[in-house]
């Protein structure tokens, strides 16, 4: 008898739409009026603390924002407006943020990693009216709050970080911003009561995961968001036990780094309840490591995109270890579809359909058709759905390897190589080939102090890999490997600029 597909989340208060649409029922009207209530609740619970500055409430924090909304109106800022956010991580940026919403204008986080072309371009296309920069005060004016938002509106325009061509907006409603927040509610287990929650924001608050699934989240239940400017390891890890955090959400080469540092037994990290990650591949081993140091924790692997407004499936901690190459099962208001899987492998593009799908892509019509087709998100990732309902994600589409006929999904051979004890990163490309087409090969980050030796690397894949997958090529690589500024590894600019030197088997 095969198995049952699982669902490990709850379901209640999930209903389907004319379309067929998943969409939680009892959703606020909008931003506003969720952060209204949050402040109405529990108005002198701290809201922010910003690592090396202040502490702000949520009074404090509604009162500033409607500051802001107001001098926004006085410089001619008007409802649907769009107004950009150039600032780093802070208070400040939380500010203009809410400002903004509060104002009825529409948010666009500008990546501060973006290149001056790359700047230029976002305001261009999104039209800003506005922008907040760091070495100009924020506007001010009579408080001012425009209640009249409703979930079907524009809310913010976030650009993705593609690795070619410029960055596209997608366009995030009210709605879609508030079925993440209920979605990371339901797959965290977070409580809706809570003022006891707090969460250490070390990633940007121009991403959707910095946004939209922590400061949004705490928001909503009258938690507490600590804000890093700036990662460093060790203020990280007092910030954790200082603070007490409890819930923890970055990537998985910064739980690396945090528990390798040769003190980390030194701080005391029993608040933290919650250990997510995402964003790249984890090593089973990590995911170990993980749940050993931070011993009152619960794991979890969260996937998305800029598209999904963050949270489009998730991996609980009681599938973590076991499953550690999966990015977990849909969230309840989420839809997957496999399109034309391959009959051998059951691989096909992974399609997304739910409530905090993005409309599509500002300003682009054509790049919208293509990408959002009948209600369905083409992700352009390859994928495949197993009988409990776990979702492995194999490759983007464009980075699969075809090895003289065979395909050869990159993400699965990186995942066996991230494995080995000495690799800190690595990255699969292909190779050119005048036989072949392509054959494989790896760039490898060697961990801090060790070293890797190519053969043995090789000898290393073998024991997990089928032999057509196994690389060919392995070049070890002492700097950084090459990404964009959402983080994303630039696999193009690696293949072209790697000096790959002789094959290591045939």
């Amino acid at each position: 008898m095969s198995a049952q597909p699982i669902r490990p989340f709850e379901y209640s208060g999930v209903e389907r739409d004319a379309q067929g649409i998943q969409r939680y029922v009892d959703l606020p009207r909008s931003l506003v009026a969720m952060l209204r209530a949050t402040v109405e609740r529990v108005p002198d619970h701290e809201a922010l603390y910003e690592l090396g500055g202040e502490r702000v409430t949520y009074r404090e924090i509604w009162d500033r924002a409607a500051a802001v909304a107001g001098g926004l109106r006085d410089k001619g800022i008007n409802r649907g407006d769009r107004v950009a956010i150039r600032l780093p991580n802070g208070i400040r940026w939380v500010e203009a943020f809410y400002g903004a919403v509060l104002s009825g204008a529409v948010v666009v986080p500008v990546n501060t990693r973006f290149t001056d072309p790359e700047v230029d371009y976002v305001l261009e296309d999104s039209g800003a009216s506005y922008v907040f920069r760091e070495d100009e005060s924020m506007p001010s004016g009579t408080p001012y709050v425009d209640d009249s938002a409703q979930q079907g509106d524009l809310a913010a325009i976030f650009y993705t970080s593609g690795t070619t061509g410029f960055p596209k907006g997608a366009m995030t409603s009210h709605e879609n911003f508030l079925a993440n927040v209920e979605t990371c509610l339901r797959c965290l287990r977070i409580p809706r009561r809570g003022e006891d929650q707090k969460t250490l924001v070390s990633v940007p608050l121009f991403h959707v995961t910095g946004c939209n699934s922590q400061l949004l989240v705490m928001a909503a239940i009258g938690g507490s968001t600590v804000i890093m400017p700036a990662f460093e390891v060790q203020e990280f890890l007092r910030a954790v036990q200082d603070e007490k955090v409890n819930l923890v959400i970055t990537v998985p080469a910064i739980y690396w780094l945090a528990i390798n540092q040769p003190n980390f037994g030194e701080f005391d990290v029993s608040a933290v309840q919650f250990c997510t990650y995402g964003g790249a591949p984890i090593a089973p081993d990590l995911v170990g490591k993980i749940k050993q140091s931070f011993p009152n924790a619960r794991v979890g692997n969260g996937f998305g995109l800029t598209e999904t407004s963050s949270v489009s499936t998730f991996l609980p901690d009681e599938f973590a270890r076991d499953h550690a190459d999966s990015v977990g099962f849909a969230a309840p208001v989420i839809d997957l579809e496999v399109a034309d899987p391959d009959p051998q492998t059951g691989v096909g593009e992974l399609l997304i359909r739910g409530q905090n799908i993005v409309a599509g892509y500002w300003n682009k019509p054509e790049a919208t058709a293509a990408t959002f087709v009948d209600g369905w998100l083409h992700t352009g990732d390859l994928a495949r759905v197993d009988e409990l309902g776990l979702t492995y994600i194999v490759d983007r589409i464009k980075d699969m390897i075809n090895r003289g006929g065979e395909n050869v999904y990159s993400v699965e051979v990186e995942n066996a190589l991230a494995t080995h004890p000495a690799v800190y990163e690595v990255a699969v490309v292909g190779v050119p080939d005048q036989m072949m087409g392509e054959k494989v090969g790896a760039v490898v980050v060697p961990k801090p102090g060790a070293t890797v030796d190519p053969g043995e690397l090789v000898a290393f894949a073998r024991e997990k890999l089928a032999d057509f997958k196994v690389p060919q090529y392995v070049v070890i690589r002492p700097d950084p490997l090459p990404r964009n500024p959402g983080g994303k590894i630039l696999k193009p600019t690696l293949r072209e600029s790697t000096q790959w030197g002789e094959q290591l088997r045939r």
